[in-house]
């Protein structure tokens, strides 16, 4: 039978698509344990991603800065509609030169505009991004 190469394929394709499709804009995902990705360039090239999710009752968030290069020092922030939640100083390691800022905050009511900041003070590079969750 020709079918079942013929849904793989399908499969394949939609898999493809879905993983390229929205860079940049958040994802919801579905049921209890939602979580939300958005993602991101910095003004001069570095990567950032920032997640949030639920967790036992709580907000986990979760921000990641790629510089691609060890020994960076960066400023971050995060903030829940405007009530900081982190405010510190982190540095690049490791080969891939990045770091993670993770926090477990409280779930207010209603919306949660999650949102953060990042400078590297040596160079002036920013990064700035949020999601809504």
């Amino acid at each position: 039978m020709r079918r079942a190469p013929l849904r793989l394929t399908a499969a394949a394709v939609l898999a493809a698509a879905s993983l390229s499709a929205g860079a940049g804009a958040a994802e919801a995902k579905g049921g209890n344990d939602r979580e939300v990705r958005t993602s991101g360039r910095c003004t001069a090239g570095t990567t950032w991603k920032l997640k949030t999710k639920t967790d036992d009752g709580r907000l986990e968030v979760e921000v990641e800065i790629d510089s691609n290069r060890a020994g960076q020092t960066w400023t971050v922030a995060l903030a829940d509609s405007g009530t900081r939640v982190f405010r510190g100083t982190r540095t690049t390691a490791g080969r891939s030169g990045s770091f993670e800022v993770e926090r477990h905050i409280a779930n207010r009511a209603g919306r949660d505009r999650i949102t953060t900041t990042a400078r590297n003070p040596h160079s002036g590079e920013r990064c700035a991004g949020s999601l809504v969750f």
